[in-house]
């Protein structure tokens, strides 16, 4: 069995896992009613996408 010679420092350890945080996902506003939403992607609010609307939304009783 493999066993290491000598014991990982903590800055190794930590520089090892420089790269294992989570990414924050950017958002921004739609240009149509102004909800928050993801990038690329048509709005959940108003099923616009770049201008065009994409999904046709229920009448709100």
């Amino acid at each position: 069995m493999a066993v290491p010679q000598s014991k990982t420092s903590k800055s190794k350890r930590d520089m090892r896992r420089a790269h294992d945080f989570l990414e924050v996902t950017s958002r921004s506003s739609c240009a149509n009613c102004g909800a928050v939403k993801l990038s690329h992607h048509v709005c959940p609010e108003c099923g616009f996408y770049r201008g065009r609307e994409m999904v046709r939304k229920a009448a709100e009783a």
